[in-house]
């Protein structure tokens, strides 16, 4: 009979004290293994684990103190994600890796930076050695992600808190590298950007989208409008800006829905008043027609006065391939 266990009266084993504390290890190891090596006091405690235990472990070199509350399991050198959740969880709960370090998690930004940038979501500040804690109650559930099991901020959150602490040409190679690797939500982006106007980083992180001249970035308030519209109504978000090449020609159009082939154009008055425009945006509109497109067109007046029909027109067309305009 293994000295770990012994067969109980219903014919089950049963473990006894050394079985227990391996099951409590093996689960501490499989812990740790979803968070890159690392382990919290409060999480050793939850599986069962004395703080004597826990002590008597650190005491044996099984335990390795990364910060107050936090061990890296078994060995003491860690990955950089590592080091990027220890962070995590020494700040506490709904703490987020942020700013560079959560660009370098996207993959936007690489960093050389030995401290880590978290942001905790309450008003009073900690102080943790090789922690750049930031404090932010401005968090909404959209500006929240997770990579590689690491909670983050998203990234139109990074790039906002990027644009506060980096020089431009930093924040562009951010930005471009987020639109090469087809990471960025412009409507989420807008909206966050609406929402904190007026916070460090909104002017320089417009400012370096509209100079970029990239598809995808909305140019008007008009258009700024339409995405938060469109994110209001949990349609899915359009690529925006984008070029086409319809009969030989190329046309820039306003927003695009390419599974459902539909096409909307935002027409402010400035722009299109003109004879000119009005019979140029006819021609187009026949052409993106024979082409397959189904296009539709708003005014600043539909967005303001009349935002229900157009939610109801573009959810129609996104989601029903065969309804006509």
């Amino acid at each position: 009979m293994p000295a770990d266990g012994r067969i109980a009266s219903n014919g089950r084993t049963q473990l006894g004290h050394r079985g227990v504390w391996g099951l409590r290890e093996a689960e501490a190891l499989a812990l740790a293994g979803r968070q890159h090596g690392v382990i919290t006091h409060s999480q050793l405690r939850s599986l069962g684990f004395s703080a004597a235990a826990i002590r008597h472990r650190a005491a044996a070199g099984r335990l390795h103190t990364v910060h107050r509350g936090v061990y890296a399991l078994g060995r003491p050198d860690l990955s950089v994600e590592g080091t990027w959740m220890a962070a995590t969880l020494a700040c506490g709960p709904g703490a987020l890796l942020s700013h560079a370090s959560s660009a370098a998690l996207h993959g936007l930004l690489p960093t050389a930076r030995a401290t880590v940038d978290v942001t905790i979501p309450r008003r009073v500040g900690i102080s943790r050695s090789g922690i750049s804690v930031h404090r932010s109650t401005f968090l909404e559930r959209a500006e929240l992600a997770e990579v590689h099991g690491i909670p983050c901020t998203s990234v139109a959150r990074t790039l906002l808190d990027l644009a506060s602490v980096v020089p431009q040409p930093a924040l562009e190679r951010a930005c471009e590298q987020a639109e090469v690797m087809r990471m960025l939500d412009w409507a989420a982006m807008e909206e966050l950007l609406s929402r904190a106007q007026g916070r460090r980083g909104v002017r320089s992180l417009r400012a370096v989208l509209a100079s970029s001249g990239a598809e995808g970035f909305p140019r008007s308030e008009l258009e700024r409008r339409f995405l938060a519209l469109c994110r209001k109504a949990a349609l899915p978000s359009p690529a925006v800006n984008q070029w086409l090449m319809i009969a030989g020609e190329e046309m820039q159009v306003d927003f695009v829905w390419w599974d459902s082939r539909v096409v909307v154009e935002t027409d402010g008055y400035r722009t299109h008043r003109t004879r000119w425009a009005f019979t140029r945006d006819r021609r187009r509109d026949r052409l993106l027609t024979l082409a397959g497109w189904r296009v539709a067109r708003f005014t600043w007046d539909d967005l303001a006065s009349d935002a229900k029909h157009v939610t109801t027109v573009l959810r129609s067309l996104v989601t029903n391939p065969s309804t006509r305009p």
